[in-house]
């Protein structure tokens, strides 16, 4: 009996592998090669290029549970999540999916035989939808599969003059393949307001939509007109908690077996007795969409995937502290999403180390967040007019420093004061439409360069190919002939290029003709084609039989540093841990960048291991040994994949002796030696948890080598000694620099002190308060506070203005004694001062600095103090 969420999850893939359906794993929620997308937010991403005719694969029929998250861009669920029964940030679509096979009637049969035979759905609680002149749909549901006229509801556009704009007619985007869906939707019963799909009431709970048929026969260009497919096709989606919820007996997703286990754990670690709290349905979501998103190589940032992974964090956070959270508890809920989810995701578990420190890092920098979060709401209240925070602070709070709009509300109601919610949205408006601008949903995908060419890859074993050109394209699109001039791109039948892919950049070269050369710049995959971009040197022919030859010197400088980074890979798991892991990569002929996940600078004492491994290992001079075996079968060999790259079933493992194994389709050295040396040049921090390696294998390390000789042997000449002395010379002259520094400092002290003196001399009288106004000259802005100091135990009481410049920036303080702040505030005083120079400062009532840019109006600001005390002190 199919009752938990694992169960269901196995019963449909396990059906529709029965249906000849190729079990295809879930694809990575950041989306590979699309720009088009934040996230995987639905189950046909990873088959889009075959949708579009890029990509073939070796079946044409596939199902899947696609992990998707909609938290950012055109798709953002967030603030929903927790308060709804269905939003969620994190979700698994399951579908089925035909490229150019079955059509509708199998779809549909597909669809009810698996609710009512396989789950036992009865067939009374299931209405469904159909395009309104979808009328083929509307037969196979009526007289194959028999479902009552009544309950099946054409929905058409929603306005007449936006056509196929309708709940039932689906589409990639503007442009590109789309065509009329239909959906199955379950009715939880009369107990539960709501209407069905199309009527007022539709968006009421009773009438759920659990799975959506869509019908791939049309391209939309982008004219409007829509031209059939050649290959009609069928994308399914069926949501697993939406689903799991009807099995289980429940109307809320959060009510399943994987989100109360997790509210349950949650509630358990924070000590919370209410297991209905809607915090405890945020977190339970959001430890699942941040743990996913970090195992796909998503790392907090400040913009991006990055910044949207950050904000779910720091909403799990601040609810744990609506729930008085006593200490850092969101990381320590990967065990708990580990037991429900990790027998399906393996990668949960070789990856809970990093998850789970990834997770506290940010919990302990949110905290400092919110603390600089609090300092900034303190200043805008000190300097608010009435008795209403604008919605442009209450937003600059919220998005510059993640302060909750909810917790800047809380906050202004103990003060008897209240936010402008109606400014607060409108920029909240205005950041979600700037985020879809950005998200480049407007891709034309017709425009983009497609064929349905394959090239044979020749460049392991050959620098030389003879070939014959099978598609040409210029700037304008697919032609004949390449001009002589022209810029383009060639297509060969055979190619000894290698095109860019899993770090390793396109080979360069030339394509030689009867007329001339093709000058190769540079080798991409475009589907199955390899497309080598140049120039044409002379006319080049579709048909044209030609000599593909690659720039060898290029090549093996290339592939040393290729081969290099699958030692350092190994180097670096072995002296840092098994958590490390490949995070992107970069292969040219100058240099190799190794990106990886770790949560600390690599110390130098670290990094000398790892060069020393290394080279130790090309020194052993191990064979490459190539074969191509089953995915699983290299699984099993201890192969390591490599980061954003997508593997066939059959893939190619490349081995070095016992020390590195992994899957890669790249080229590589024959022999280790052959890389000589390796020097790593450089170890930085690019994101949290994300750490780059930069280095120099072969001539580029020599050379390199070469560099540093040379700069130590100018360094050695300047302080007047040789290389092996010239540390210590260095030091002796470092040493010595320190306390001349010291002794200036000293004096600058004493001279100030004694500019300090001379200055009592100019002390006035403004209404019977001791005044000192004065411009400094050679004192030095961070000197002025120590100064003050001083001046005002020498005055007594008094209030006190001084000004200096130095390379034209302006210093200004000001002090006020004690006894006088409740007539004149040192802030105010500076502020006037500073606006009239090009600034602004602040600071208590008794002391406060600013800054400047204007030193030409000093004299005139500091003549204008006296007229201001003279108010102050009336």
């Amino acid at each position: 009996m199919i009752k938990t969420s694992a169960d269901l999850r196995k019963a449909f893939l396990d059906f529709f592998a029965s249906k000849q359906h190729q079990i295809v794993p879930s694809s990575s929620l950041v989306p590979g090669n699309d720009a088009t997308l934040l996230f995987t937010n639905a189950g046909m991403v990873q088959f889009k290029d075959v949708f579009l005719g890029a990509d073939k694969r070796s079946y044409t029929r596939a199902t899947s549970s696609q992990r998707c998250v909609r938290a950012g861009g055109k798709h953002n669920d967030l603030e929903n999540v927790g308060y709804t029964a269905r939003h969620h940030t994190f979700f698994e679509m399951l579908g089925n999916f035909s490229f150019g096979d079955y059509f509708k009637e199998e779809a549909i049969t597909f669809a009810w035989e698996f609710l009512t035979k396989v789950l036992k759905l009865p067939e009374d609680k299931l209405l469904v939808t159909i395009y309104e002149t979808d009328e083929e749909a509307f037969q196979i549901w009526a007289n194959k599969i028999g479902v009552p006229e009544e309950k099946i509801i054409r929905i058409g556009d929603k306005s007449a003059d936006k056509k196929y704009e309708s709940d039932n007619f689906w589409s990639m985007g503007d442009t590109g393949p789309c065509g009329p869906c239909s959906e199955i939707f379950y009715d939880h019963g009369e107990h539960i307001w709501g209407g069905p799909p199309g009527s007022p009431e539709e968006d009421g709970d009773r009438f759920i939509e659990i799975w959506n048929i869509v019908f791939m026969q049309f391209n939309r260009q982008a004219s409007g007109e829509m031209s059939p497919l050649p290959k009609p096709s069928v994308d399914t989606g069926m949501g697993l908690e939406r689903i799991a919820a009807i099995l289980q007996g429940v109307h809320s997703n959060y009510e399943i077996d994987i989100f109360q286990a997790l509210i349950k754990d949650t509630a358990k670690l924070l000590d919370c007795a209410d297991l209905e709290h809607k915090s405890l349905r945020v977190i339970a979501d959001h430890i699942r969409s941040c743990s996913f998103l970090i195992v796909d190589g998503v790392m907090p940032a400040g913009d991006g995937r990055g910044y949207v992974l950050r904000r779910i964090i720091r909403r799990a956070v601040r609810h744990g502290h609506k729930l008085e959270a006593k200490s850092h508890f969101f990381y320590r809920l990967v065990s708990s999403l580990i037991e429900q989810m990790g027998e399906a995701y393996p990668e949960l578990v070789a990856q809970k180390h990093i998850i789970e420190k990834i997770l506290r890092i940010e919990e302990e920098q949110f905290e400092k967040t919110l603390d600089r979060g609090m300092a900034l709401l303190e200043d805008i209240l000190t300097d608010l007019d009435g008795d209403t925070i604008s919605g442009e602070d209450v937003f600059k709070l919220y998005d510059t420093y993640g302060f909750p709009a909810d917790l800047t509300a809380d906050i202004a109601r103990e003060r008897d004061l209240k936010i402008d919610e109606q400014g607060f949205d409108e920029a909240m408006k205005q950041q979600r439409e700037r985020a879809q601008q950005a998200s480049q949903f407007g891709t034309d995908y017709n425009e983009q360069l497609k064929s349905d060419k394959h090239t044979s890859f020749k460049g392991y074993t050959n620098s030389s190919y003879s070939a014959t050109v099978i598609e040409l394209f210029d700037n304008e699109g697919s032609v004949n002939v390449l001009q002589a001039g022209a810029s383009g791109i060639v297509v060969l039948d055979n190619t000894p290029f290698y095109a860019e892919s899993g770090g390793q950049v396109g080979d360069s070269g030339l394509i030689i003709t009867d007329q001339g050369a093709f000058e190769v710049s540079d080798t991409v995959k475009v589907g199955n084609a390899f497309a080598h971009r140049g120039v044409a040197k002379a006319p080049i022919q579709l048909n044209a039989r030609v000599n593909a030859e690659i720039d060898t010197a290029r090549r093996a400088a290339i592939v040393k540093n290729h081969t290099a980074t699958h030692i350092l890979h190994a180097a670096l798991r072995k002296v840092l841990g098994e958590h490390v892991t490949q995070k992107g990569s970069l292969c040219d002929a100058e240099k190799l960048r190794f990106d990886f996940s770790h949560f600390e600078a690599v110390t130098p004492t670290e990094l000398n291991e790892i060069e020393r491994l290394v080279n130790q290992e090309i020194r052993q001079n191990h064979a490459r040994d190539t074969q191509l075996m089953q995915i699983d079968e290299a699984k099993e060999k201890g192969a390591m994949a490599l980061f954003g790259e997508k593997y066939d079933d059959e893939v190619r493992v490349v081995t070095l002796g016992d020390f590195s194994t992994e899957l890669c389709g790249g080229v590589h050295v024959n022999r280790t030696g052959d890389i000589g040396l390796v020097k790593i040049v450089s170890e930085s921090g690019i994101a949290a948890g994300v750490r780059r390696i930069e280095a120099v294998s072969g001539e580029g390390a020599l050379a390199y080598i070469d560099q540093q000789a040379n700069t130590l042997a100018s360094i050695a000449g300047l302080v007047k000694s040789d290389v092996a002395g010239s540390i210590e010379k260095v030091e002796q002259v470092l040493s010595k620099n320190k306390q001349l520094e010291r002794d200036i400092a000293a004096l600058k002290q004493q001279l100030a002190a004694q500019a300090g003196s001379d200055l009592i001399n100019q002390v006035i009288e403004i209404n019977g308060v001791k005044a000192l106004i004065a411009e400094l000259d050679g004192v030095a802005s961070k000197d002025l506070r120590g100064m003050l100091d001083e001046l005002k135990v020498k005055i007594g009481s008094g209030i006190i203005m001084l000004a200096t410049s130095n390379d034209g920036k302006v210093g200004l303080i000001a002090g006020v004694t004690k006894d006088l702040t409740g007539k004149v505030k040192a802030g105010e005083l500076v502020n006037m001062v500073a606006q009239q120079v090009g600034g602004k400062g602040g600071g208590r009532p008794d002391m406060a600095q600013a800054g400047g840019s204007k030193p030409e109006n000093i004299s005139q600001a500091l003549a204008s103090v006296n007229a201001w005390l003279a108010e102050k002190l009336t």
